[in-house]
């Protein structure tokens, strides 16, 4: 019976890393820097499609982001008002296809902010990986210091998708 159970668990953790869903969100302080991941959301079918007529809408919940330890998780989720405002809304408004890989509109809405991006998409083993630079301050969102001021975020992000699809 644990054989089963550990069957089970492995090819779950297998389907799951396989899936290769994840949002990232890569920042840097005046000393150091940080990246906060989540891939704990997946589209009902398995993959995500994309046509024009039906363009994905991903639901974040913020409490959902790791950030690799418990203090910079719990500070990233204080940043984004995790309580008040408990998802991140990621919309497709367009997708198309151009010479070698894909573009997109993407709407980005956190803290009852939204924001609209270009997003290039590449396609890497039914993959779409798709990767912007945004600012804190795209979101009315502050830069936040810490001890004293000695730590300072910087207001820059690298935002990265990656999301199993067909196409």
């Amino acid at each position: 019976m644990r054989l089963l159970y550990f069957l089970f668990g492995l090819f779950f953790t297998m389907q799951t890393y396989a899936q290769g869903n994840f949002v990232q969100i890569n920042g840097s302080t005046n000393i150091n820097s940080f990246q906060c991941i989540n891939n704990k959301f997946r589209a009902e079918a398995g993959v995500y499609t994309f046509s024009e007529k039906n363009l994905p809408n991903i639901i974040l919940k913020v409490t959902d982001f790791d950030c690799g330890n418990k203090m910079m998780t719990k500070d990233f989720q204080k940043i984004l008002y995790a309580e008040k405002y408990p998802e991140m809304i990621i919309r497709f408004i367009s997708f198309a296809k151009n010479q070698k890989n894909f573009s997109a509109v993407v709407e980005v809405k956190m803290m009852n902010q939204s924001k609209r991006y270009n997003v290039e998409f590449g396609l890497e083993n039914n993959r779409l990986i798709g990767r912007k630079n945004v600012k804190f301050s795209d979101f009315n969102i502050t830069p936040p210091k810490k001890m004293g001021g000695m730590i300072v975020v910087k207001d820059d992000l690298n935002l990265i998708f990656s999301l199993s699809t067909k196409i």
